[in-house]
């Protein structure tokens, strides 16, 4: 039975799975048939899951998470945090993120995950004209805010 204690439980070795990057260390805290969305898209079962952690770690050669809020309601986690990233050339990337968990038997049944991809972006961009095109974007998009 799943109690708020165990989801805690389950959300945090959840984590500490991610921060090693080992995908088949990953995939058992996924539901077989789990969903994971983001970016509008949605990702199915433990293909979709192992193609969302190789694409994450494709970029980041290092991971952690630093919580800012955590609520359980019923079987629902969600958690406010911080990624703290390392991209393969060594920068660094930090990313202010919001993610709900459904589980399901001490499983993740649906994973949400809401970031804003302009923070990744300009981490990873290349060459000036890319960060530059960037740049306006962050500019247009906060424009009549500041």
């Amino acid at each position: 039975m799943q109690t708020k204690e165990s989801i805690l439980k389950a959300a945090k070795d959840f984590d500490d799975a991610i921060e090693t990057r080992n995908v088949d260390r990953i995939l058992p805290f996924f539901d077989e048939e789990c969903t994971i969305e983001l970016f509008g898209l949605t990702l199915r079962g433990h293909e979709g899951a192992r193609k969302w952690l190789e694409w994450m770690f494709q970029h980041l050669s290092a991971i952690s998470f630093d919580p800012i809020v955590i609520m359980v309601e019923g079987n629902v986690f969600f958690e406010e945090f911080v990624v703290n990233g390392t991209l393969y050339d060594g920068r660094h990337v930090q990313s202010k993120q919001a993610e709900v968990l459904i589980y399901e038997k001490s499983l993740v049944k649906e994973l949400r995950l809401y970031f804003d991809r302009l923070d990744f972006a300009e981490s990873v961009a290349t060459g000036w004209i890319t960060r530059k095109i960037i740049k306006r974007l962050i500019t247009a998009s906060t424009k009549g805010l500041v």
